[in-house]
């Protein structure tokens, strides 16, 4: 979890003077504004959501990307079920032995593909939402790179 949290406050730089970029940032919000979070910190094991909708964009195309995005932060031993469009791993670096689950899909929606993703950790851990939202959303929208 410490690698996903520091990673996720890692910034995102962008040329904000250019069309391409503001339709980056654009599109990372919807990200953004899926994000949910479920549980009680602490309390009850927390599952954070989000997705987001990729026009035009083949399914194992996305699976691949979605791959590199996880590397990228850190997330290793990767399970891939490309017949489901799924992308599974899991980290324990608390020391406590309590792993944390992080699930990505690929769906073929419409012309395109529909990711979704939830970070799981469980009871009695906690992880800044604000983090987990930036590092999720990096991982999300890197589909369409």
């Amino acid at each position: 979890m410490k690698s996903f949290i520091a990673a996720g406050a890692v910034a995102i730089v962008a040329a904000l003077g250019t069309a391409p970029a503001r339709a980056q940032t654009m599109a990372q919000s919807v990200c953004q504004q899926n994000f949910a979070v479920e549980g009680t910190a602490r309390v009850t094991a927390m599952n954070f959501r989000t997705w987001r909708e990729f026009p035009n964009l083949p399914q194992p195309t996305a699976l691949k990307n979605l791959r590199a995005a996880m590397l990228a932060e850190g997330f290793s031993n990767i399970g891939v079920d490309a017949e489901a469009g799924a992308l599974t791993t899991v980290q324990e670096t608390s020391g406590s032995g309590r792993p944390q689950t992080l699930r990505v899909t690929a769906r073929k929606s419409g012309n395109g593909t529909r990711v979704d993703a939830v970070f799981m950790i469980q009871a009695g851990q906690t992880a800044d939402s604000n983090y987990v939202r930036s590092a999720l959303c990096r991982v999300v929208d890197a589909a369409n790179l």
